[in-house]
Formats: structure tokens, C-alpha cells, sequence
């Protein structure tokens, strides 16, 4: 009989990525693989197998949870074999294995050729770039390198996924194709640091030749931006974005602060005066730009009046998206070794609460700006009797989406089409397919 492994995957895009990869793996060598499905399966499962987030305590917390949940339903004989990977097993692989030993392995970040040795299979190099996809068939994540150098104090990143190392491009460029020969339209390229790729290859920045070489794909639609680190961010991307028909007018630039005491505590190689004129130079040289940034709000450096002027910052510069979360401290940062985290959880939640709420104004507004207009919207789903989609604005995950009646919906899914926005709210629009 067909053996069944399940895949679940927590965190970032990143660990999606890696999930996909084992899939195909392992689908090639005749086991059934079911992405993200839910613990809560009939008896029969051979092997569940769970990528983990140790980013921040909060995701580190959820992990647990879910590997508890395991661990009761292989209890229950709802499946054979327990393994555990990724970012939280890399850090605590050795405690954890000593405290829940129902799981059969603890295996490190990037340890998928030992996860294929648990289930007696070797890893295939020549299909390294094959992946069984967990996205809609119409996009997927294109992971452009591992690791990072920056050492930011709070980030934990380095510790576990180790130095900056580059995909070489053309590696990349073929793994584009067979996506984009297997029906992906989009391309969401991602990595710990997107905008250092390059340096380690040949002691140059690279993202936006690779972003040219990857737009000469025939069939791919858009190629859309995250995870890029501003410190010397190459401009020559912005170049490429403002004239390429391909490159979607959307970044995602965690910037975290603005306070120079703050940026200078968390290591972040960039000040407030140098913070403003990269988002002018961005503003000015691709004038329809959608940003998507990060903030970090109750780090032990940030004062009042440091968490007044991100307020100041956030309410001039008004970021189309921007995302927020508390600092936790994390085990072996410069920050856990050198700063005392003794701002207060309540004080980081009125913080976050109260940067969140001027967000939920100016994106309000920025949607409200796009009533009437007429949009190109990519089709993710049918759900409901409506559309849903999204526009060159709207990243899948973390961004709202457009709603639109459903006349056709079935084939319409994975396709294109100009769409007039009739309303918005602060996350979501509502629209008519012409």
C-alpha cells in the first residue's frame, strides 16, 4: 500500500519553501504527501513531519503547541512516526528530544536529507530544484539565498540558519522556469536578506540583475519583492522597477525603528537621516510604490519619546502596509547578553495597539484613494460565491485582497483580469470584473 506522509509547515515563507522541496522528494519516490493538513487525521498516517518557527518566543510558543498536538495523535495511533525540523528543532533540537522523547527525530534547519533518511530514501540532488507546491498553483515563493550577516542584536536568525550564502543565479532561473512551466504566474522572491544577494558569489550586489533575468521568463507575470534589508540597499533595483511591466510596484523593507538610539541598540547598520532618504529616493524614483514595512515597538532602548517619534515617523511617511510586533528577547543575541528587557508586556501592547491603530487609518485611506479606479487583479480562489484576488498592491498572506462577484468563477481562478473598485475598507476592497 501507498504510504502517507503529512508536511506541516509554521513560520515564514522561507520554511514554506523548504517544505515544498522535501515534498517533492519525497512524492517522487511513491509516498502520498498531504501540505498543511490538519492533525485531527484518520488512523493510517505513516509519518507526519513538522517544519518549525523558533524566530521569536511567540512563534516558538506556537511550534510547541503544535508538536504537543502531535505527539497526541501518534499516541492515539493517528500516525506512525513523529519528525521534527526547522528553526525551533535547530535551536533546541538536543532539549526538546530530552523532554518529549515520543518524537522520533529532532533535525536541524536545514537537515531535509536527513529528514528522506528517516523514511529510508536519499536525497536527490538532480530534482534539488523541484518542489510540490502548498501555494495556489498561480504563485510561489522563490527563496534567493540562505542565512545572514547582519547580527542585528534582537534577531536570532543568524544562530540558526547560519552566514548569508547566494543561490547562484542561474540555479535560480531554472527553478523559475519549472514553476513557471508547471502554471505559476507569480514569483515572490524571499530570503533572510534579499537585498545582499550576490555579494558572497562575486563581491557585488545582484538582486536586480537576477530580478531582469527572471522577468525574460516567458509566462511569468509578476515578480514581487521581500525581505529587503535597507542598509546599503542597491538602487539600481528601484531602476528596474519603475520601467518593468513584470517588477509589481510593491517592497517589503522592514525598517523596525526610526529612533536613532533604538536603531543604534539593535545593530540595524542604518540611521534615521539615512532611514528618510532611502524612502524619498524610493517614493520618488517608482512614484506608485506600495511599501510594506516592520516595526518593532517595546525594545528595551525605546523611551517614550523614542516610541513618540516612530508614531511622528510612521504618521508622515504613511506606509501603504506596515506590520508591527513587541520585542521578545531571544537566547544568545547580543541583545539577551547586553539590554534588559524591562519595558512591561502591558506597555509593548498599548505601544503596538496604539501604532496599529494610526496604521489602520492611513491604510484606510490608501484604499479608499483606489475607489473607482480600475485595477489588474490576479484571481486566487473562488470562496463563497465571490472572487478573491489581489492587485500588484496585495502580497497573498500578509496584505488584504479584492472581493469581486463570481459569474465565472471556476475558470477564472489563476487568471488575470481589470477589475473597477467600487469600495474599500482598511484591509480589503470590493469590486466588478469588467
Amino acid at each position: 500500500m501507498q504510504k502517507t506522509v503529512i508536511i506541516n509547515t509554521l513560520g515564514c515563507s522561507k520554511n514554506r519553501v523548504d517544505s515544498e522541496r522535501l515534498a517533492r522528494q519525497i512524492s517522487a519516490v511513491g509516498y502520498r504527501v498531504l501540505l498543511d493538513c490538519s492533525l485531527g487525521v484518520s488512523p493510517g498516517v505513516d509519518f507526519m513531519i513538522l517544519n518549525t518557527c523558533g524566530f521569536i518566543k511567540d512563534a516558538s510558543v506556537e511550534s510547541l503547541e503544535v508538536i504537543f498536538a502531535a505527539v497526541e495523535a501518534k499516541k492515539r495511533g493517528a500516525i506512525r512516526k513523529l519528525i521534527v525540523f526547522g528553526c525551533l528543532s535547530q535551536r533546541y533540537g538536543g532539549v526538546m528530544a530530552a523532554e518529549i522523547p515520543e518524537v522520533d527525530a529532532f533535525l536541524g534547519a536545514n537537515d531535509l536529507a536527513a529528514v528522506l533518511r528517516m523514511l529510508g530514501e536519499d536525497w536527490n540532488q538532480e530534482m534539488a530544484t523541484e518542489r510540490l507546491l502548498s501555494t495556489p498553483a498561480h504563485y510561489a515563493y522563490l527563496k534567493i539565498s540562505e542565512g545572514c550577516d547582519k547580527n542585528c542584536a534582537y534577531c536570532a536568525i543568524p544562530l540558526i540558519r547560519g552566514p548569508h550564502i547566494s543561490t547562484p543565479l542561474e540555479a535560480l532561473v531554472v527553478e523559475a522556469e519549472q514553476l513557471v512551466a508547471n502554471g505559476v504566474k507569480e514569483l515572490l522572491m524571499v530570503a533572510q536578506d534579499t537585498t545582499y544577494y550576490g555579494l558572497d558569489l562575486n563581491g557585488k550586489r545582484m538582486l536586480a540583475p537576477l530580478m531582469e533575468r527572471l522577468a525574460q521568463i516567458d509566462g511569468l507575470e509578476w515578480i514581487r519583492l521581500h525581505y529587503a534589508y535597507p542598509a546599503a540597499f542597491p538602487e539600481d533595483v528601484l531602476e528596474l522597477m519603475a520601467v518593468h511591466p513584470k517588477i509589481c510596484s510593491y517592497m517589503d523593507i522592514p525598517l523596525q525603528h526610526i529612533s536613532n538610539k533604538v536603531l543604534t541598540a539593535m545593530r540595524r547598520s542604518i540611521d534615521e537621516a539615512q532611514t528618510r532618504r532611502l524612502v524619498e529616493s524610493i517614493r520618488t524614483r517608482v512614484p506608485n510604490i506600495c511599501l510594506r514595512t516592520t516595526m518593532m515597538v517595546g525594545h528595551p532602548k525605546e523611551c517614550k519619546r523614542a516610541f513618540e517619534q516612530l508614531l511622528r515617523f510612521v504618521g508622515e511617511v504613511r506606509f501603504e502596509r506596515l506590520g508591527a510586533f513587541t520585542y521578545s528577547e531571544e537566547e544568545g543575541t547580543y541583545g539577551a547578553l547586553h539590554y534588559k528587557d524591562a519595558i512591561s508586556e502591558e506597555v509593548k501592547m498599548e505601544r503596538y495597539h496604539r501604532l496599529m491603530e494610526l496604521q489602520a487609518g492611513i491604510s484606510y485611506a490608501f484604499n479608499q484613494s483606489r475607489v473607482g479606479k480600475v485595477e489588474r487583479v490576479l484571481i486566487d480562489r473562488e470562496e463563497g460565491g465571490r472572487l478573491v484576488g489581489r492587485t500588484q498592491f496585495e502580497s497573498p498572506e500578509v496584505d488584504g485582497e479584492v472581493y469581486m462577484n463570481a459569474q465565472e468563477a471556476d475558470h477564472l481562478v489563476g487568471a488575470f483580469r481589470e477589475v473597477v473598485i467600487k469600495s474599500a475598507d482598511v484591509y480589503d476592497l470590493h469590486g466588478e470584473v469588467i
